[in-house]
């Protein structure tokens, strides 16, 4: 990472541009060329409509009552949804007064701003103490906490006047700047004590240096303080990549990837504007193996591969890809339109701001990225081929399970045919105390139990850094892949194990517009008699026959093969209705299989295909 010295005489000497901090000079012709472009003729109208709403409705309260769920019976969304609402109303009203001057509620943003400046804590309760105890022994008062949401409604004020520049009342400019200082700048630079984000691994560090470091640079005028906070935010992104390996892989999922990449990116290319160029984050290989990384695990938008808390379908930021296509050539993910307001539900300021004002319609559209991705780093692999006029895909993961935002789900893979991905990874589960607390691993979405893994002799995976998934062979050829991974060490010594390998095998017809998987899981236990059962998850019901189980989707479907004298097959329903924004049913297929003597080999053919148009 840069060090203090070249930071301090890049800051110091800077002749900048103030109209350029976001990249883009912001000029009124780039403003009306975006309200008047196609591509973001509904964002815009969403804008306006959110913009009135906020003038006839009163601001979203926060009591005490909906603060405290958290602590009294673990769940967020009660208070979350109102903090969240208060946030999208900020940024519609600001993108409002910036784009449709004649349209602008000032007064209304002004009293939003003022509520928000108001607020007991910027914090999310979640990320409080969980007790009264700890509250009384923290050593931050609640007010003071810089959590990640602290440190974006930092930046989204900070952003809010950096767009509407005199046009707000100066007695509101003044409180923003004083609650910055107080909620923010003070508790981050004033001690020598540092918060959890500053030396994790994970998107903590880089959204909240990122957003903390964007608001820096635009509301700090003294050079050699900015010099120095700049200095110590370095250290906290340097920590986040630190979290990638050199494959670029982003074990915490795609959507993390979007969220804590996409601040890297909104930071260093701010930074490198108000040095004029001097200061550049988006250099090296490392940098460049990360931005790949969408393009590898994006299929037929709007899916991913999702492995991890990553949501399937993830919110495309199309100006951060457009940006690091234009900089350094970043290869880009299937994009065919711009986002709306509401499909993100924290209402990221700078995701808004920069799909406004950074997005190339050119990249509209484009053909989906194919090809075999091998990320040896994180033990991961996903191969694209386009059959027939659409995507098939297949993709498998090892690992440790104490990656963040883990998953037990060492070996578990996913199939996409005909454009639709049948075989799934359920992804995030519903983000509450128990999800983040002991019992995440009683939770289907990360226990192994929710993913395409075996239950053992009555042994799920384990959870620690030691349980781990070895990738040992790997042979990538232009039709065929074959993986082959340990899974000995992913369970515990009860499973009674002494070698446990999956292989997968996977080949493409491209003549009959097919795609084959055979998956081998090959046992040798210390013991005879044993007993498990081979899970398989999707969202579509199966239809299960004498030694074949059937998949179907809209555009595609799959059919398993299975050896049905050695296994019985059932089917169980899980329904998912603790999660309020994702609830859906989710079918569970397990194949039991009992007496299974000391070494046991069980082969699945899986035949993927399009539907008949």
């Amino acid at each position: 990472m840069i060090s203090l010295n070249r930071i301090r005489s890049a800051i110091l000497s800077a002749e900048y541009e103030r109209d350029r901090l976001l990249g883009v000079r912001l000029t009124d012709e780039r403003k009306k060329s975006i309200v008047q472009s196609e591509i973001f003729a509904r964002l815009v109208e969403d804008i306006r409509l959110e913009s009135a709403r906020a003038r006839q409705e009163p601001i979203p309260a926060l009591p005490f009552s909906k603060f405290h769920l958290f602590v009294k019976q673990g769940t967020r969304a009660e208070y979350q949804k109102a903090y969240y609402e208060r946030r999208g109303r900020l940024l519609a009203l600001a993108l409002a007064a910036w784009l449709l001057p004649e349209e602008a509620a000032l007064e209304t943003l002004e009293d939003l701003i003022w509520a928000i400046c108001e607020e007991h804590s910027w914090a999310l309760p979640a990320h409080l103490p969980w007790s009264y105890e700890q509250l009384v022994e923290s050593r931050v008062p609640m007010a003071q906490t810089v959590d990640l949401f602290a440190a974006e409604t930092a930046h989204a004020l900070a952003e809010t006047l950096y767009l509407l520049e005199d046009r707000l009342n100066p007695w509101v400019v003044h409180r923003v700047k004083e609650e910055l200082e107080r909620r923010v700048f003070g508790p981050v630079f004033s001690s020598a004590y540092t918060f959890r984000w500053e030396w994790r691994t994970s998107n903590w560090a880089s959204v909240c240096a990122g957003a903390i470091g964007m608001a820096a640079l635009l509301m700090v005028e003294d050079g050699e303080r900015l010099a120095g906070m700049i200095g110590r935010l370095t250290g906290a992104i340097a920590c986040f990549l630190e979290g990638f390996g050199e494959d670029g892989c982003c074990t915490e999922g795609f959507s993390y990837w979007e969220y804590g990449f996409g601040y890297y990116v909104y930071f260093a290319e701010m930074l490198r504007a108000y040095t004029g160029g001097g200061l550049d984050l988006l250099q090296g290989d490392k940098i460049a193996a990360i931005a790949r990384f969408p393009a590898a695990v994006a299929l037929t938008s709007p899916q991913s591969v999702n492995f991890s808390d990553s949501v399937e379908q993830p919110f495309l930021s199309t100006g951060l890809h457009s940006r690091l296509y234009e900089r350094i050539q970043a290869p880009l993910p299937e994009m065919t339109r711009t986002a709306r307001f509401h499909e993100n539900a924290t209402y990221r300021f700078p995701q808004m701001v920069r799909n406004l004002i950074w997005t190339d319609p050119t990249h509209l559209n484009r053909p989906i990225t194919t090809g075999t991705y091998l990320f040896s780093d994180a033990d991961w692999v996903v191969d694209k081929r386009m059959l027939g006029g659409t995507l098939f895909a297949f993709a498998a993961k090892g690992g440790h399970n104490d990656e963040p935002h883990n998953h037990n789900d060492l070996g578990h893979f996913l199939l996409h045919a005909g454009g639709e991905t049948l075989l799934v990874d359920l992804g995030q589960g519903a983000y509450t105390r128990d999800y983040f607390g002991e019992k995440r691993y009683e939770q289907v979405h990360a226990s192994s139990e929710g993913h395409a893994v075996p239950v053992i002799n009555g042994c799920v995976q384990g959870t620690g850094k030691s349980y781990r998934g070895i990738a040992l062979e790997t042979d990538i050829r232009e039709r065929t892949l074959a993986v082959k991974l340990d899974l000995t060490e992913a369970y515990p010594v009860e499973a009674g194990l002494n070698v446990f390998c999956r292989t997968f095998q996977w080949a493409c017809e491209p003549e009959r517009g097919e795609a084959e998987l055979t998956l081998t899981d090959a046992f040798v236990f210390r013991e005879s008699d044993n007993r498990l059962s081979e899970t398989f998850i999707s969202l579509a019901a199966p239809i299960i026959g004498k030694g074949c189980i059937a998949w179907e989707g809209r555009q595609g479907k799959v059919v398993m093969y299975y050896e049905a004298n050695l296994l019985t097959a059932k089917h169980e329903v899980l329904r998912n209705d603790a999660n309020p924004v994702r609830t859906r049913v989710v079918h569970r297929v397990r194949l039991h299989a009992v007496k299974v003597p000391e070494q046991a080999v069980f082969v699945f053919r899986f035949r993927c295909m399009s539907k008949p148009s």
